[in-house]
């Protein structure tokens, strides 16, 4: 595939913005910037859609199935819009013997959704994530970059109440 085709479906904005996240990272023939520019481009378009993973596979000359192998590896990325607030239920080992399983039931009951959707409303997100690190919090689970620990079935409402 040619650059000159990797805007092809791209917003020209969204194909410039990309550019210059390739740019800023100095991206251009350096493999080592891709997390660094995945990174940005999530952080700006809230998810890492197919074509941007394209459009960066051309440009900074890495196959596409790599970076496609990277975004589904790493659990801070997703390939699909998120909402405002990105709920994750630590499953880890700690959390999960301290019932993080029926916290992210009541989580998943209080939104409506189940672990990986998006509410209809675009407010929440579900995910069940592996270890996050804070076993001495389990259970834990983070909305954005909060964290609550030592949670019980009780604590799920007034915590939800604080992002409606």
């Amino acid at each position: 595939m040619a650059k000159n085709e990797t805007t092809g479906i791209l917003a020209q904005e969204t194909a410039e913005l990309l550019k210059e996240i390739i740019l800023k990272h100095n991206g251009y023939g350096r493999r080592d910037a891709i997390m660094a520019v995945l990174n940005d481009v999530q952080a700006k378009l809230g998810y890492l859609p197919y074509e941007a993973q394209r459009y960066i596979a051309v440009e900074m000359d890495i196959p596409l199935a790599e970076i496609f192998g990277i975004v589904t590896f790493y659990s801070g990325f997703s390939l699909n819009p998120v909402g405002k607030y990105k709920i994750a239920v630590c499953m880890g080992t700690a959390c999960y013997v301290k019932d993080a399983h029926k916290i992210l039931a009541k989580i998943e009951q209080k939104c409506g959704i189940k672990a990986g959707e998006t509410s209809e409303d675009g407010l929440f997100t579900i995910v069940a994530t592996r270890c996050i690190g804070a076993c001495g919090l389990a259970p834990v689970i983070t909305i954005n970059e909060n964290v609550y620990g030592k949670l019980h079935l009780e604590d799920v409402d007034k915590v939800l109440e604080k992002y409606k």
